[in-house]
């Protein structure tokens, strides 16, 4: 099971109509465009997705359409996190999981729990999944940072907690990772712009939104450098650079979405408190999509 995450998997935005409602055929279109174009696992109602804002008939219509569409053909995992072990415990033993292969749950926001703390909180989630579980840590948003020490405690004593996807922004930090957890714990890249250092340094790759927009030069990057092909994989990474700089320059999934708007898969529609790119952010993507040719 760990091998089906290795390489490129996409946090997958939710698409809205102008009036704000999810779009089920933008999100088919979206589905079909990852797979088509060597997208590795995808997902389901992580950060990117604005879980946040969605109401649970709407996390409901948005999972039932991506597990249809993807039609078995690639793994899905779910994001299913929170800051209230006890609710969230409550969350994956009542969640109808059918259709996934593992979960991504995010360490605890706002609370700003210790390193035991985490460790405690993760304990109770391993203890109550039925499936695998990918650890995301995410200090920019949550306000706390999961240590090496913890993950390598973690990985060492839930044999069900098999990688995490770490977007701290530190290659340090992520090189510490690989180098203490066991030979099989995945360690996956949240941040796009250090995906291809952290796959050379050991990473078994990434969670991405970049290559939800360009997933065909992405995953290509991803797998260059698995099979460390060094000149190739750089040669993409400095090509993809300057875009991966766009997208998150007026937050995600602004950028992304906006992408979907120039490739005409969606609009670039946001709920708030997001709001959508501005002209200016538009006309630099256009720019780097017509580069990307």
């Amino acid at each position: 099971m760990r091998d089906s995450f290795i390489g490129t998997g996409v946090a997958l935005a939710t698409p809205f109509t102008k009036t704000k409602e999810i779009d089920v055929e933008a999100l088919k279109k979206l589905v079909h465009f990852q797979i088509d174009n060597g997208i590795d696992y995808i997902v389901v109602l992580g950060t990117t997705a604005e879980s946040a804002t969605l109401t649970k008939a709407e996390k409901k219509l948005a999972k039932d359409t991506i597990i249809t569409e993807n039609a078995g053909r690639l793994p899905l995992v779910l994001g299913l996190g929170g800051n209230d072990t006890k609710q969230l415990v409550e969350d994956i033993q009542n969640e109808d999981l059918e259709g996934f292969d593992a979960l991504l749950s995010v360490t605890p926001f706002y609370n700003k729990p210790t390193q035991n703390g985490l460790y405690k909180h993760f304990e109770a989630v391993s203890k109550a999944s039925p499936l695998p579980i990918i650890l995301y840590n995410v200090p920019g948003r949550t306000g706390v940072n999961m240590s090496p020490v913890t993950v390598t405690r973690l990985a060492n004593d839930f044999k069900n907690i098999i990688g995490i996807k770490e977007a701290a922004g530190d290659l340090v930090q992520a090189m510490q990772m690989i180098k203490d957890t066991p030979e099989n714990f995945l360690v996956i890249s949240g941040d796009d712009m250090i995906t291809l250092p952290m796959v050379l340094a050991g990473g078994s790759g990434v969670i991405s939104v970049m290559a939800e927009g360009f997933p065909k030069s992405f995953s290509q990057m991803v797998k260059f450098g698995l099979e460390r092909n060094v000149e190739k994989a750089f040669n993409l990474h400095y090509k993809l650079m300057d875009g991966i700089d766009l997208i998150f320059k007026e937050g995600n999934p602004a950028g992304i979405k906006a992408v979907f708007e120039l490739k005409k898969i969606a609009t670039s529609e946001v709920r708030l408190p997001l709001v959508e790119a501005s002209k200016d952010l538009k006309s630099e993507l256009s720019h780097f999509i017509e580069q990307m040719k």
